[in-house]
């Protein structure tokens, strides 16, 4: 078997780096519209999921939410989703990666840190 030493000299296929922002995502997001329950800063509000990965969501909300701020949140997942016979309500933490008005929204990205699924 024959083996070659990589040419040093060749450039590699990585493609240049650009002032625009590039996303990377490491999980599929389902458009999922759900209702949830935020905590943060010691109060409370709703909202409701644009999208939801294992990773992350999306909340379309009422008010800002500070980049880095930790949150909790609920939400029910559809069984049909999660391949269960009934819905279930999982308690997750998170962080706030971003967050910009939309028209008359806020949308805010979390992370998914944590998460536990509720006794049922």
């Amino acid at each position: 078997m024959k083996v070659t030493k990589p040419d040093l000299h060749q450039q590699p296929a990585v493609p240049a780096l650009s002032n625009t922002r590039q996303e990377v995502r490491c999980a599929v997001r389902f458009p999922l519209a759900l209702p949830a329950v935020l905590n943060a800063d010691e109060s409370e509000m709703t909202g409701l999921t644009r999208n939801v990965s294992a990773s992350g969501v999306l909340f379309a909300l009422d008010r800002e939410l500070k980049v880095g701020l930790d949150i909790r949140f609920s939400l029910r997942m559809p069984g049909t989703v999660l391949g269960t016979p009934h819905d279930v309500l999982v308690h997750c933490t998170g962080r706030v990666v971003r967050c910009s008005l939309s028209h008359h929204q806020y949308l805010a990205a979390s992370t998914i840190d944590e998460y536990r699924f509720a006794e049922q």
